[in-house]
């Protein structure tokens, strides 16, 4: 009997069946003597759409929300349902005897796999593959220690709650805010309260009133500044009371200071990083960092780790070598691996690291994007095994017209990690300080100086700032060891970013060097409408940590999905559409004249023109009987006419008695009720 193994990508699926030695193509697979290898393109399967479950929830009503399948269908993708049905005909080959699933390693790839034996109905034993890089190597372990499929149930109940919760709070808000506010809104689980984030953070912005302050300088051989002063009249009085006078070293005090080297790169944080250095967005740097997993130039993308393996320890020297290489730089004098390496703080994945293949790469043969990642984890791994950053720090103190002063200064006492940076490590604060300063020492001073300032409102959010508010959601009140609680995965972050713009609810705006993420008008709009559990980025937060109890057998799903339904039963049973917040909400459809009942705008629809006022039921129906008896078409134009003169002139209207043609004038005749009316009016001495 033999193995199939199912992989996410082609390009792994190859590498995995030269490394099985399996190398006759058959239909949408590679087979050898023990193994067949086959591959999904990412889902092949997914939920099913409202209207699989019941043709009427093709058109959204009131009346049908909020759905909630007993049990969820599932759907094959049209665009991938070729490989799909080559997938399956493996699954059902008499020679196969289990199922290895050798998708991605994480939550979302263990789905990928497990929704195609689902909806295949497969009953075949299932191992899993478990490995965090492509390498041949890390290949030929991952098949040595196959693990048996169930020890990842978990894994999988997690991220079906995801999917199932994600469309239930999909469908059932984006339909409901939609329906009552009259335009499409899409709400999401996770994308409303991250919305909310940016919402709440350009209100803060706006809000914010700058507060004029004063501070006083002194110029005595180095620049010694005194305290924020409020008013300018008790700077000058301060000043004042400083020149002619003599300024007095109080007080020298010297301390040697170390800064830790950072912990390696998880994705979030190296997200963060090539955003602020490269200007790259959260997700080209998964595009980049995911190509470079499938070339075996970096592990596993989508970890949430930012330490190594104790047993990977031995390995790290010949890394730190391979990630100088990358970069053109010598390798630390001395490579710490110790402090990169604890297994306590691994979860399903290690540390964002490159590969021992790395060394040997082309690297001017890579993308420019690919390259710079690529050296942007080599960095991280090199400043990681280096020592301490060390410096002096000399903090003094001057006296001056019985005000005090103060200034600072360091000195490097050694690079350590540093020197894998781009800042200059040797770089003063406040300016280098003369040598051998003493306590008692009278000072020469040159100029006394006022500057005016003002404080600054918060920074809107670019995508480094989201990422980290995203990752800390819900843990501002939580020591600094507990376990991150934050909006999404580092997985789905950067697909939540980019929807959040292709959905129009925010725009990129370039300010000099800086890209800034800013809520656009309809964004606002829709956070000013969400209730408390739908933009609530804590409440959120929590929902996310729940998946991961659920993950590791904590929690049941169950309870997990009663919550969640509870929620939107009691949303879609109390929620009031906010009045007067139908400003809030433009339509995106063109105005063709103004109600002539509530003076609304109204706007064509598939079947007619509609008052977009809901309260209001003015319609002119394209199909309306006295229009198609005529033979005349109620059309844009026709429609636009009626509503700004209350008529309109037609030609050759047709006549169902004689057969004739005739020419009139409609009037618009409403009297209010559930139809309009219309009547004909003639020229004089015209007739039918």
């Amino acid at each position: 009997m033999k193995s199939l193994v199912i992989a996410e990508k082609p390009s792994v699926a190859r590498d995995i069946a030269r490394v099985l030695k399996c190398g006759k193509n058959i239909n949408g697979a590679i087979e050898g003597d023990r193994y067949v290898v086959t591959w999904g393109l990412g889902h092949l399967v997914t939920l099913a759409d409202p209207e699989d479950y019941d043709k009427k929830y093709k058109e959204w009503k009131m009346e049908d929300l909020p759905m909630m399948p007993e049990v969820f269908k599932l759907e094959v993708i049209k665009q991938t349902s070729k490989q799909y049905q080559a997938v399956k005909t493996q699954i059902y080959r008499g020679d196969v005897g289990d199922i290895i699933i050798a998708t991605d390693a994480g939550r979302e790839g263990e789905l990928v796999a497990r929704l195609i034996l689902k909806k295949t109905g497969c009953n075949k034993p299932i191992r899993r593959l478990w490995i965090s890089s492509v390498t041949d190597k890390a290949i030929r372990e991952g098949f040595a220690n196959l693990k048996d499929g169930r020890e990842y149930n978990n894994l999988y109940d997690a991220a079906m709650c995801r999917a199932e919760a994600d469309w239930l709070v999909g469908i059932n808000a984006t339909r409901l805010f939609s329906l009552l506010y009259n335009h499409t809104l899409n709400v999401g689980r996770v994308l409303s309260p991250t919305l909310a984030l940016i919402v709440e953070r350009e209100a803060e912005i706006s809000a914010f009133r700058p507060v004029p302050f004063y501070t006083v300088s002194l110029d005595c051989g180095f620049t010694a500044t005194g305290e924020r002063i409020a008013e300018k009249p008790e700077a000058e009085a301060v000043a004042a009371a400083c020149k002619g006078q003599k300024a007095t070293l109080q007080a020298v005090e010297q301390k040697e200071r170390t800064e830790k080297p950072p912990a390696l790169y998880d994705l979030t944080t190296l997200q963060r990083d090539a955003n602020r250095t490269l200007g790259y967005t959260a997700q080209q740097t998964l595009d980049y960092l995911q190509s470079l997993y499938e070339k075996k130039l970096c592990t596993y993308p989508r970890t949430d780790s930012r330490f190594l393996t104790g047993d990977m320890e031995a390995g790290v020297p010949a890394l730190a070598s391979v990630a100088a290489l990358v970069c053109g730089a010598n390798p630390p004098d001395a490579c710490n691996a110790a402090q990169v390496c604890d297994s306590s703080k691994v979860s399903d994945h290690h540390a964002i690291v490159p590969t021992s293949m790395a060394g040997n790469a082309d690297l001017a043969a890579l993308p420019a994007g690919e390259r710079e990642v690529l050296r942007l984890v080599s960095y991280g791994l090199l400043k990681s095994v280096s020592p301490a950053h060390r410096f002096a720090e000399t903090s003094v103190t001057v006296e001056c017209g019985k005000n005090r002063f103060t200034a600072k200064g360091r000195t490097v006492l050694a690079a350590g990690w540093k020197a894998y940076t781009q800042e200059q490590a040797d770089k003063p604060e406040g300016g280098r300080l003369p040598d051998g300063l003493q306590e008692g020492q009278d000072l020469p001073l040159a100029d006394v100086s006022i500057k005016e300032g003002k404080t600054t409102p918060p920074k809107h959010f670019t995508e480094d700032s989201l990422l980290a508010a995203m990752e800390t959601a819900g843990a501002k009140d939580m020591p600094e060891d507990a376990e991150r609680r934050g909006l999404g995965t580092p997985a789905t972050r950067a697909s939540i970013l980019e929807k959040l713009v292709s959905t129009g609810f925010v725009e990129r705006k370039k300010a000099k060097k800086t890209v800034n993420l800013l809520p656009t008008q309809i964004g606002v709009s829709l956070v000013t409408v969400l209730p408390e559990q739908l933009q609530s980025p804590q409440l959120t937060a929590e929902w996310e940590h729940r998946l991961k109890e659920i993950e590791r057998g904590t929690l049941d799903p169950g309870e997990f999905m009663d919550g969640i339904a509870a929620m939107l039963g009691e949303l879609v049973g109390t929620y009031q559409a906010v009045e007067g917040a139908g400003v809030l909400f433009p339509s995106d459809r063109e105005t063709i004249g103004k109600c002539p009942r509530c003076g609304g705008a109204v706007t064509e629809g598939k079947k007619g023109f509609f008052c977009e006022n809901r309260d209001c039921r003015f319609a002119l129906w394209k199909d309306s009987r006295f229009f198609t008896a005529k033979k005349k078409t109620l059309t844009k134009a026709v429609a636009a006419a009626l509503l700004k003169d209350g008529r309109v002139k037609l030609t050759g209207c047709h006549s169902e008695k004689t057969g004739k043609t005739y020419d009139a004038t409609v009037i618009l005749d409403d009297d209010g009720g559930k139809f309009v009316n219309f009547r004909l009016e003639f020229a004089p001495g015209g007739k039918k």
